[in-house]
């Protein structure tokens, strides 16, 4: 998981012929920015947004129960698929350790992440305003605010390949800490769910969520097969407490074996 910060960098690009393809590798990121990103990830930072949800934020109302200890990690998944369903081309956005990254065999595979880790230091943003490639595979692991996972998942659809597949982690938050837009917690999911919900209303896309690694959203171009009916227009005024009143219906919850069974 890796925060992206929208500052101001400095960027150098040079570009790396492999056979008859070119990777183009942007880097460089200025002092101040740095500092910026480890300001908002110390303690100190994390203890003063913990008070401030306490006073002002919405209640705690303990664990929802997830439980991934005996599911399969995202290498396991991501790889798997790729592997599977023979993709020649992977996005990742938000790589940071290269974790997944370096885990991942295709032909062509493109990494993006403002701080560290990937191919490209540039945020989501600006790497799709300039990206001309298209991909069968993208993996979303970004800033984990429905606002940007929202734009995330809309641009990583206008560049995925047919029957390709996108990925978006972290959408089930076990508590209220979790899922708090600003982090103060070690396991941090953010408010990702909501744009998995929002989505789930389109007939156009069919979406899942797999039931492994701190929830693993998946969308694919095709006619919806569950369709989700709700009248919500604002996503974004969600609380936590209406995803654990209602994460079983909105969330179109599967695990991986029986997702391998209709893709």
């Amino acid at each position: 998981m890796v925060e992206h910060f929208h500052g101001k960098e400095e960027v150098a690009s040079s570009i790396l012929a492999v056979g008859t393809k070119k990777i183009y590798i942007i880097k460089g990121m200025n002092i101040f920015s740095k500092k910026i990103y480890r300001l908002i990830n110390s303690k100190r930072i994390f203890k003063l947004i913990y008070f401030f949800y306490k006073f002002f934020g919405e209640k705690d109302n303990g664990n929802i129960g997830f439980d991934f200890s005996n599911k399969p990690s995202r290498l396991k998944i991501v790889s798997d698929t790729v592997t599977r369903k023979k993709f020649n081309s992977y996005l990742e956005i938000g790589c940071f350790d290269n974790k997944l990254f370096n885990h991942i065999n295709t032909i062509n595979k493109t990494g993006v992440d403002p701080i560290k880790g990937g191919t490209i230091r540039l945020t989501s943003d600006d790497f799709f305003r300039i990206n001309k490639e298209k991909y069968d595979c993208v993996w979303i692991d970004g800033l984990h605010t429905y606002p940007q996972v929202r734009k995330d998942i809309i641009n990583s659809l206008k560049v995925l390949n047919d029957n390709g597949i996108i990925f978006v982690h972290d959408c089930l938050p076990n508590n209220v800490h979790a899922q708090r837009r600003l982090r103060y917690t070690q396991e941090w999911n953010g408010d990702v769910w909501k744009a998995i919900v929002e989505i789930r209303k389109d007939n156009n896309l069919d979406v899942y969520t797999l039931n492994a690694d701190h929830g693993i959203g998946v969308i694919l171009k095709r006619i919806n097969k569950n369709q989700l009916k709700i009248n919500i227009n604002n996503f974004n005024k969600l609380k936590f407490n209406d995803f654990i009143q209602n994460h079983k219906l909105w969330m179109n919850i599967i695990e991986y074996e029986d997702f391998k069974k209709i893709y």
